[in-house]
């Protein structure tokens, strides 16, 4: 069996993109990835192209050894897109190795621990604020509406939502996002009170929503500083989070955070490999290591939690992209021992389930591992190329 072709194919997505990574053998078999260059990644499509020539006329059951000849050719750059381009052509392999012998990834790696995924139903509000105006999803534009979404989001059977910030101004909620540099407030990254204000009241309206018994999480993203992440941990104390995430690339001030904070802490998803995360645990910064599979791919990203696992750190997958990249992360919390709970994006496209033979089945609130041949999921290559991103 050798690889013939290596294409990336790009789908609209309504306010982004879905993207695809095809690699096609001789043997006929497809294996499919799915990866994401909207946030941050800028030109990955064009990185996988320029490795695609160290693939062709490869075995692609040698995985492992296709992936060290991938990172000894972009040893002087690793990292970054070349390390997520890396890790979208080990998906793919690994789907057609999976296909190859008629078993499902996590198989390839002693799996499955478990075949029923505990799932939270991630960007609570997150999207049906941000993209107001867009006709995809119902519109949050006050606190009753946030209320009456985590009581449907509840009844839905979900036992944990993530939530991010939504500062009530001129009376409808807004997206707070200037860690991203797309709302006021970067690059100082300072806390404000009344923004802390909002905030304690929107955690205060789901969680009474939701009543005790239900997890509530809450996303700050690199939208402060250490200050502005303790005097939040500080204010939702009473609320009891299930975790506070935090994304910081210092591991000694996430460490002070996660000492002081009353509650759990989450970071990690925009780290590349064990080289990144080990600081993190040798800090004991946080509580749960978020490990993006995408952007690592799965083998590494396993390797990572077995690192983890030393420092007592359970994992949870970062996953707010496509149908395939949910299927991806079930089989990294279905391969691994040390499993916290997997995260899922419901608000999207309506058309997002035409690009997949098989859309994910959610039931009291876990995602059900198939026992399909590779990811249990097969891309409808017709139904992505009918389309193309508008630009």
């Amino acid at each position: 069996m050798k690889i013939e072709l290596v294409e990336p194919i790009i789908a609209d997505a309504g306010w982004r993109t879905f993207s695809f990574l095809k690699v096609a053998t001789s043997d006929g078999i497809v294996g499919w990835a799915e990866y994401n260059e909207d946030f941050g990644s800028k030109g990955l499509s064009d990185v996988i192209r320029a490795l695609s020539p160290l693939l062709i006329g490869q075995d692609p059951r040698r995985s492992e050894a296709i992936v060290a000849r991938l990172h000894v050719a972009t040893r002087q750059a690793r990292g970054g897109l070349n390390q997520q381009a890396i890790a979208a052509i080990e998906n793919a392999l690994l789907d057609i190795r999976g296909k190859e012998c008629g078993k499902p990834v996590a198989a390839l790696f002693g799996g499955p621990v478990r075949e029923r995924i505990p799932v939270y139903w991630s960007h609570f509000g997150t999207y049906r604020v941000a993209q107001r105006g867009r006709g995809f999803l119902p519109e949050l534009m006050t606190y009753d509406d946030l209320a009456k979404h985590a009581a449907e989001v509840k009844a839905a059977g979900f036992r944990c939502l993530k939530t991010n910030i939504f500062p009530l101004r001129d009376g409808a909620l807004q997206y707070f996002n200037p860690g991203f540099g797309r709302t006021a407030g970067w690059p100082e990254l300072n806390w404000d009170a009344t923004v802390l204000a909002d905030l304690k009241r929107q955690l205060s309206v789901i969680r009474e929503a939701i009543g005790p018994e239900t997890g509530l999480m809450l996303d700050t993203n690199f939208h402060f500083r250490t200050e502005g992440y303790l005097r939040i941990a500080e204010m939702a104390a009473p609320l009891g989070l299930q975790w506070l995430e935090i994304d910081t690339h210092d591991p000694a001030s996430l460490a002070l955070i996660r000492r002081q904070a009353p509650c759990p802490v989450a970071s990690c998803e925009t780290l590349h490999g064990r080289r990144d995360f080990r600081p993190y645990l040798e800090h004991y910064a946080m509580d749960v290591a978020i490990v993006d599979v995408p952007w690592n791919g799965l083998g590494e990203s396993v390797k990572i939690a077995a690192m983890a696992d030393a420092w007592e750190v359970n994992c949870a997958p970062h996953n707010f992209y496509g149908h395939l990249c949910s299927y991806i992360s079930a089989h990294f919390c279905a391969a691994i021992p040390n499993f916290r709970i997997m995260e899922i994006d419901l608000d999207s496209t309506p058309w997002r389930d035409e690009f997949v033979s098989h859309p994910p089945v959610i039931e009291d609130g876990c995602f059900v591992l198939p026992d399909r041949p590779g990811w249990g999921c097969e891309v409808d290559e017709a139904a992505v190329r009918r389309r193309p991103p508008r630009g």
